[in-house]
């Protein structure tokens, strides 16, 4: 074994001989390496840093679990439940549960002198986590969210939070005065907001529609009880525990009441939404298919480049063979002469890979239409588990293919090779 080893650490290093066909053979397979496993770490981040991204943003407008009325998945208007101190408590006391806040959802109308759009008004409280309102904010600033009518008497101006597309659509700048319009017990009712800021996330399902404002109004504006709400959003631990805790909350309040005998609902992120977390999971499988393609790639740069190799060392292979070495010895040879190979490649394959995904991350080089694709930059998520698992993959896969072609070692003879030179 160290015999084999040390005879193609020589080779391997040997550069006198630049007239060799091998040396183009072995730079393209090295580089084939370098550039497959520096395209597969790439397409890695990216899709992790896609579906991460648009998630979190899913999230942030209704949480990982909702609690809400079970007649509201099949009413057009929300439907109140009882959303008291006790349920926010006992919810929070389900394991993997980080956060609860309520909300209220009341569906209007803004209009200005020029024009008008429908939209449906959030009300939050005063529990809630503005962190990824905050994160998005582009201009002004947060509203006051409160559900406390004195807090809100304090400050008589009602306030909203519109999104850019909407700020656009109606030319509304933070500060101006707009007219909301609602129907409550059918009737028309109109109250005078002034824009607190302007959010944007590009998610245009949900910024052309969701206007954000305090949970007293938007319950005043659907003549609820002071303990009533459209639901309560959960904010959960670890998304990848999703479906074990969204069941602790289904056993907790599925088939319970209220004591207005409003009936409870439980329903993860993924009930809610499934077309978009459908089509994030049909990026597992293009990223399944660059993999596929760039193992190829490698593994065929790779038998090619030490076929040629072997072939233009019949010479070497017959004198070896003639002061006794095995076929066996000589196949280790140029294994590990691949693996070393292999090993440069995937030196050079990880600098480009992890260095174009740092920059990316860090600076925001490349820029996407969020017309399109819902970000304005690619966004790029490095998980290094991921890229342990591509490296050990990828070099285990390449050493088990290299096996094959050293076994032409075996058919090179030494009296035909040396007869002939």
């Amino acid at each position: 074994m160290n015999l084999s080893f040390n005879i193609a650490r020589r080779l391997f290093g040997h550069r006198d001989d630049t007239r060799r066909i091998s040396r183009p053979a072995v730079q393209i397979a090295m580089w084939g390496v370098a550039v497959g496993l520096a395209v597969m770490l790439i397409s890695v981040c990216v899709v992790l840093g896609f579906k991460g991204e648009i998630r979190q943003k899913v999230i942030g407008f209704g949480g990982h679990i909702q609690v809400i009325n079970y007649l509201s998945r099949q009413s057009a208007e929300s439907q109140p439940i009882a959303a008291d101190s006790a349920l926010l408590r006992r919810l929070c006391d389900i394991p993997g549960v980080r956060h609860a806040q309520r909300y209220c959802d009341k569906m209007g109308m803004l209009k200005t002198d020029d024009a008008f759009k429908a939209v449906a008004f959030r009300g939050l409280g005063e529990e809630c986590d503005t962190s990824f309102l905050a994160e998005h904010l582009i201009a002004g600033s947060l509203p006051y969210f409160t559900s406390d009518s004195l807090v809100k008497w304090q400050t008589p101006k009602d306030t909203i939070l519109v999104s850019n597309l909407i700020a656009q659509e109606l030319k509304l700048e933070v500060g101006q005065r707009v007219f909301a319009y609602f129907f409550t017990e059918g009737k028309p009712k109109a109250r005078s907001c002034y824009i607190a800021g302007i959010y944007e996330t590009h998610l245009k399902e949900f910024d052309n529609n969701l206007v954000f404002t305090d949970l007293f109004t938007a319950r005043r504006l659907s003549s609820w009880a002071p303990d009533q709400c459209s639901g309560v959003e959960l904010q959960i631990d670890d998304f990848d525990h999703l479906d074990d805790v969204a069941l602790d909350v289904m056993a907790s309040v599925n088939r319970t009441m209220d004591h207005y005998g409003q009936p409870y609902s439980a329903y993860s992120i993924r009930e809610l939404h499934p077309s978009i977390f459908a089509w994030l999971d049909l990026l597992d499988t293009n990223v399944l298919v660059i993999l596929v393609l760039m193992t190829a790639l490698s593994l065929f740069t790779m038998t090619s480049g030490l076929l040629i190799i072997i072939l233009e060392r019949t010479g070497f292979i017959a004198v070896m063979k003639s002061l006794g070495a095995s076929n066996r010895q000589l196949r280790l040879v140029f294994l590990h002469f691949g693996i070393m190979l292999i090993g440069r490649g995937m030196v050079l394959g990880n600098i480009l890979g992890i260095g174009l995904a740092l920059l990316q991350q860090h600076f925001g080089i490349v820029h996407l239409d969020p017309e399109t694709y819902y970000v304005d930059a690619v966004p790029i998520q490095i998980s290094w588990l991921y890229m342990l698992g591509i490296n050990v993959a990828t070099l285990l896969i390449s050493i088990l293919v290299l096996i094959v072609p050293t076994y032409l070692v075996a058919r090179i003879e030494p009296a035909r090779v040396m007869r002939f030179e």
